[in-house]
């Protein structure tokens, strides 16, 4: 396979820009990986005309797919957690190419996860966290169970995700095997309430008693890299927290994680008068009584 595939990957090798190249064979146990192609080429480049490029070969009877990726792409993949696949590739790929040892030293970085990165992934997930959560439990007190199972399933797993990221992992695809070893009471969790022949709303209602403690616990590291931030002034309007440089990643969840950490008196809200009578902004900031 590699010979076939030699042509193009020596092509890709030849241009100064190319920083490394990288095969990734299909395991008939998990042809997910490579997306049911037989191999997959991935060329990680310092061209950032194209962020993602990708084009489709055929050759005897199988496929092969060519994944060209800007360094800064891949670099935001592998801060958020978008692509979850790359992991498997830089883990188990075969380094046909390395441009002054960049893959290798990638790989190391990848396997050191410094704190700062964990640190601000962790972040993401707990506000991915409460999101589902608060919403799930919102859909379950209006009696709407198969939308409040699928919120808490998703909740479930960014409460899995943050356990692995919090002991120094990555998050793999096949994430339940790392939370079965590393929380198994996130787990139990998990597995109950999929598994469990209690009616829905029974298991929904068990999960959330449950799951509150778990959450709680985990609400000083999740919101470590929001709160940090915070420390910097005495007081922030919401808008200053959504566009702060560090924090506008958080997006569409920062809202609710906010007032989540309101509610658990780890912010504090200062009201501040305006001109209408009776109306009050909303600042917000860090309280060191948490």
């Amino acid at each position: 396979m590699e010979d076939i595939l030699r042509p193009i990957y020596q092509e890709r090798a030849s241009q100064p820009g190319t920083l490394g190249v990288i095969l990734i064979e299909k395991n008939q146990k998990a042809s997910a990986f490579t997306d049911t192609f037989d191999a997959v080429l991935l060329v990680i480049t310092n061209d950032e005309t194209n962020k993602v490029y990708i084009k489709h070969y055929a050759y005897e009877n199988k496929k092969a797919a060519l994944h060209i990726v800007s360094e800064t792409q891949l670099r935001e993949w592998i801060m958020f957690g978008t692509n979850r696949k790359i992991f498997e590739w830089l883990y188990n790929g075969k380094i046909l190419f390395d441009r002054n040892e960049f893959m290798d030293q990638l790989k190391e970085e990848i396997r050191d996860f410094p704190f700062y990165g964990r640190k601000v992934k962790m972040g993401l997930e707990f506000a991915k966290l409460i999101r589902r959560y608060m919403d799930g439990k919102s859909f379950f007190e209006n009696k709407q169970y198969l939308d409040a199972y699928n919120h808490v399933v998703h909740s479930l797993h960014h409460l899995g995700r943050l356990a692995v990221i919090e002991n120094g992992f990555h998050p793999e695809v096949t994430v339940w095997n790392q939370v079965k070893q590393i929380e198994p009471e996130i787990y139990k969790l998990y597995e109950e309430l999929v598994t469990s022949e209690e009616t829905l709303d029974k298991r929904l209602e068990l999960l959330f008693l449950a799951s509150e403690f778990l959450i709680h616990s985990k609400t000083e590291i999740g919101a470590g890299h929001l709160l940090e931030v915070l420390k910097e002034k005495e007081y922030w309007q919401f808008q200053e927290i959504l566009t702060h440089p560090e924090l506008e990643i958080y997006s569409v969840d920062l809202g609710m994680l906010i007032e989540y950490l309101v509610e658990r008196k780890v912010i504090k809200v200062i009201e501040k008068e305006t001109k209408g009578s009776g109306l009050f902004h909303r600042f917000y900031a860090y309280t060191s009584e948490s």
